[in-house]
C-alpha cells in the first residue's frame, strides 16, 4: 500500500494532533494510521520497514545471550522479538513468549501482522501472560527446555513493579546467569524514555532506554533498537 508521505513525515503529523487534540501520542499515530488504511500504527510500521528475514535477526544470536529490543511506542519492538522468535522456530528451537503487557489475542494477532501462521509452530511455541511472571517463575517454567530456546520478556521496566518481586537488576542478573548456563537466549522489550528526540540521533542507543530502577545495562550481549522504521544492531564489546 503507498502511502500519502514518508513515515516520518507521518509522524510529524501524529505529533501535532497528539499537542492539538491533547491525546496520547500512541493514539494520534493509530489515528494517521487510520488515515492511510492501517488498523493501527504497528501494523504500518511493519508494513513499511524493509523486511528483515527472521531466518536472519536469529542468526545474529547465540545460545546465552541476554538481548535488548528498545524503541518508543508503535515503532515495533514487540514485532522484531517475535521475529527473533520465528527465526528461533524455523531453526528448530522452542520459543516463549512471557507477557506482563499484552493479552494472548494481542500477542498472537501480531503473527499475522508480521506475515507468519501461528498454527505451524504450535509445538514449539509457548505463550505464557501470568501476573506472577518473574525471574524465577522464567527459570521454573524453562528448566527443562532444550539448548537454544528463545524466551522473549514482555517488558523489562514492568518486571519488579510488584513490592513482592526481587529488584530488577537481581532478576536480570539471575535471568543471565540461567541464559549461560542452560544455552537459552533471553530477549527483554525495552521502553525508551520519552527525552529520545529523533531529531538529534535517528536511532536511540543505550543512553536512551528508560530505568526507573537501577540496572547495569552491560549485562546485555546483543542490542536492537528501532525508530521510524530503521533497525541498529549492536553486540557487546
Amino acid at each position: 500500500m503507498r502511502l500519502s508521505a514518508p513515515v516520518y513525515h507521518l509522524k510529524r503529523k501524529a505529533r501535532l494532533l497528539s499537542r492539538q487534540q491533547n491525546i496520547p501520542l500512541h493514539a494520534a499515530l493509530d489515528r494517521v494510521a487510520a488515515r492511510e488504511g492501517f488498523q493501527g500504527w504497528s501494523l504500518l510500521a511493519a508494513k513499511t520497514q524493509a523486511a528483515v528475514p527472521a531466518d536472519d535477526l536469529f542468526s545474529l544470536l547465540s545460545p546465552g545471550d541476554l538481548v535488548l529490543v528498545g524503541a518508543r511506542p508503535g515503532q515495533g519492538k514487540t514485532l522484531m522479538s517475535l521475529k527473533l522468535a520465528v527465526g528461533a522456530m524455523k531453526a528448530g528451537n522452542r520459543s516463549a513468549f512471557f507477557t506482563l503487557e499484552d493479552t494472548e489475542k494481542v500477542v498472537l494477532d501480531r503473527f499475522r501482522i508480521i506475515g507468519v501462521d501461528q498454527a505451524e509452530f504450535r509445538e514449539l511455541f509457548e505463550l505464557d501472560s501470568s501476573d506472577a511472571i518473574s525471574a524465577d517463575y522464567i527459570t521454573r517454567k524453562l528448566a527443562s527446555v532444550p539448548r537454544g530456546t528463545l524466551a522473549v520478556v514482555d517488558y523489562l521496566q514492568i518486571l519488579d513493579q510488584k513490592r513482592e518481586k526481587p529488584e530488577l537488576m537481581t532478576q536480570v542478573r539471575a535471568l543471565k546467569a540461567f541464559a549461560r548456563d542452560k544455552g537459552v537466549i533471553v530477549v527483554f522489550i525495552s521502553q525508551i524514555d520519552r527525552s529520545y528526540d529523533p531529531a538529534l540521533k535517528p536511532l536511540p542507543d543505550l543512553d536512551d532506554v528508560r530505568l526507573p530502577n537501577p540496572l547495569d545495562l552491560a549485562l546485555f550481549d546483543k542490542l536492537f533498537f528501532l525508530h521510524a522504521g530503521k533497525v541498529q544492531y549492536k553486540a557487546a564489546s
